[in-house]
């Protein structure tokens, strides 16, 4: 279906040790994660929380398993502090991924976001920006397009839930607001449909801008309970709302067929966090990598 060479398939180490709650998988190790990446079949991998900020080292614990760096998830701030706060730390987080050979950086604004807020109901209190927000994020994003461009470079947008850009309206707006030569967007399958999005739409609509994947599959039962039970994100997390490819509610294979007809190269990258205690992250790598060979042909 897709094109020799065109596509690289990775995992985030998410599913071993969360970000959100380091909590979850806090007993499963570094080496143990990329190890259980290499040998579930994948080839690269985006950044957590365990590994190693040394280039050297971290480049050498790859390597012996065949690994890259896909990228890694950048936080801004830009709707409320100041842009310097932001700029001088995404340069020192672009320096490292350039260093360890990623070509594109995922961005998402955090201003105001409510995804981190373990007792407070996701869509009930999901925050909207004001009009001064929104230009804000805009001014700043294309500022950053352009360091990252800097060094031949992409930052992609990860729309999210709980955040500021998380419905197709708020997406819609964002690319309008910004530069399409600087600022791109990353395309989540699992956080479009949580939203009550279509991910079909925002694919075909921005495929020219998208430069990076994640593939998340979503629980409709457990989506249902979120809405009548008032959860939160993470609170959603632990109950489950996501998992790997072909293991929830969504058809990947419109999804792979509309990106196998496009001129997309770049990252694929499995991204669930669950649980690791309730679901085993080897396992569930194994069944992703199964399922996304059995309808895609990667």
């Amino acid at each position: 279906m897709f094109k020799e060479g065109v596509i690289k398939l990775g995992i985030a180490p998410i599913a071993w040790t969360n970000d959100d709650m380091p909590e979850l998988g806090g007993e499963n190790t570094f080496e143990q994660c990329i190890s259980e990446m290499a040998l579930a079949g994948f080839k690269g991998s985006e950044v957590g929380n365990k590994y190693p900020r040394d280039v050297k080292v971290l480049k050498k614990a790859l390597s012996h398993r065949r690994l890259e760096i896909a990228s890694a998830w950048f936080s801004t701030y830009l709707t409320t502090k100041p842009l310097e706060e932001t700029v001088s730390a995404f340069i020192n987080h672009r320096d490292f991924l350039h260093a360890m050979g990623a070509s594109v950086i995922v961005v998402s604004e955090q201003g105001r976001s409510i995804q981190g807020l373990m007792d407070t109901p996701l869509f009930d209190e999901k925050p909207q920006f004001t009009e001064d927000e929104w230009q804000r994020l805009a001014l700043g994003l294309n500022h950053l397009g352009m360091l990252a461009k800097e060094k031949d470079m992409h930052i992609v947008y990860h729309h999210h839930m709980g955040t500021g850009v998380q419905t197709t309206s708020e997406i819609d707006r964002l690319m309008e607001m910004t530069d399409p030569e600087l600022v791109h967007l990353l395309f989540d399958t699992g956080h479009l449909v949580f939203s009550g999005e279509d991910p079909l739409y925002i694919l075909k609509k921005y495929l020219p801008r998208i430069k990076h994947v994640h593939l998340k599959d979503v629980r409709r039962d457990v989506v249902e309970a979120v809405k009548a039970k008032k959860w939160s994100f993470l609170q959603a997390v632990r109950q489950g709302v996501f998992t790997v490819p072909g293991d929830g509610s969504i058809n990947f294979e419109p999804i792979f067929e509309q990106l196998a007809d496009s001129d997309y190269t770049g990252w694929f990258v499995v991204e669930a966090e669950q649980d690791p205690a309730v679901a085993n992250p080897f396992e569930y790598a194994l069944k992703a990598r199964q399922f996304i060979r059995e309808k895609s042909g990667l």
